[in-house]
């Protein structure tokens, strides 16, 4: 007989880069390292900031609309009252019966809130990631000597973020790196999802995670789309998660030349002081399809007619609130098992 409802428990490390690991729920043993940590799970190890701690997430994968509705209720999550913050949960899975529902604002709200939390948590390494970058390049500016480990993370950095040179003597690339690790607003990431994944119902969501239609041209790693036209090569990306698919959007978001006039944009704001809004960032996206401006028309549109701005001044909540929260729910009939995830090292911290 199926599980109802099934949630894993993922304890969740955070570097000092800025990167997420998802790591086991083990006694961790550790050591000082200047002004950070060496975590090790006994088999792998990673640097760990002393300002950022290890919370507790919820995988979640419900199989019914009813279940993901009862999991919102018992974490006090609604659409309405999204200033009383955002509850962090990775959604492993949608709902077999979501677009089945014949209440389609409840489908929509439902597809919203899965969605937000992972776009929230994803951010948030976006944030981290940006917060050391002006730092290492404040301290740099302020003749301050880098260690060998910290000019590492910079090169890193300029390395997931697709740039050639050396942040700290190239002018240039230190500009275009600081434009490139940025957020994006939640309401567009939320809409682009519901648009490219059909409401989280299209064949590439189900079978590859993927929500925003990312491509690969790498033959056999990804889905190859039945109506593709006959020579090309290009097939549909897959993801281990869902997770996977939004932070690979916004890395995508972040370095694709197409979205050049996104980036500028955003930096503009930055400049003047001025919230992100999706509604400003979406005229960047002419090229994300093949209908340009018509596409962008319906990305704002869909902005205002399901109200996501106000999802840009949501937070997620405080971790301590979460694990109390999940303690207190193991066991009750809708949690029914546990997963854990081996600890993963940080791209951004690889080769000191």
């Amino acid at each position: 007989m199926l599980k109802a409802f099934t949630t894993y428990h993922l304890t969740v490390v955070v570097s000092f880069a800025g990167i997420l690991f998802l790591a086991t729920a083990c006694q961790f043993q550790s050591e000082k390292h200047d002004n950070s940590q060496v975590v090790s799970t006994g088999s792998q190890a990673v640097v760990v900031h002393e300002d950022y701690q290890p919370i507790v997430i919820d995988d979640i994968r419900p199989q019914t609309l009813n279940n993901l509705q009862r999991f919102f209720k018992e974490m006090n999550y609604s659409w309405k009252h999204l200033d009383e913050g955002v509850p962090p949960f990775i959604l492993g899975e949608f709902p077999q019966d979501l677009n089945d529902s014949v209440h389609v604002p409840l489908k929509k709200q439902s597809f919203f809130m899965g969605i937000l939390p992972m776009v929230l948590l994803a951010n948030e390494e976006v944030q981290r990631e940006r917060k050391i970058l002006l730092e290492l390049l404040e301290a740099h500016g302020s003749s301050k000597d880098l260690t060998q480990t910290e000019q590492q993370v910079l090169k890193n950095l300029a390395k997931k973020y697709r740039l050639r040179g050396n942040p700290l003597t190239d002018h240039r690339t230190r500009t275009r790196l600081i434009s490139r690790i940025d957020t994006v607003p939640p309401s567009l990431a939320l809409a682009q999802a519901a648009n490219e994944s059909g409401w989280g119902s299209s064949r590439f969501a189900r079978e590859g995670n993927n929500l925003f239609g990312e491509w690969t041209f790498k033959p056999g790693t990804g889905i190859v789309p039945n109506d593709r036209p006959p020579g090309e090569i290009y097939e549909v990306r897959k993801f281990s998660s869902l997770y996977d698919s939004v932070r690979s959007y916004l890395l995508n978001i972040n370095t694709n030349p197409a979205y050049f006039d996104l980036r500028e944009t955003r930096a503009q704001l930055r400049h003047q002081g001025l919230a992100l809004t999706g509604k400003a960032l979406a005229a960047g996206l002419v090229r994300y399809s093949t209908r340009g401006e018509a596409y962008v028309a319906e990305i704002k549109r869909m902005i205002r007619q399901n109200s996501l701005s106000r999802a840009n001044e949501t937070k997620l909540r405080e971790p301590s609130a979460i694990i109390q929260t999940a303690q207190q729910s193991s066991g009750n009939g809708l949690f029914s098992s546990r997963r854990l995830v081996s600890l993963q090292n940080s791209e951004v911290w690889q080769n000191p």
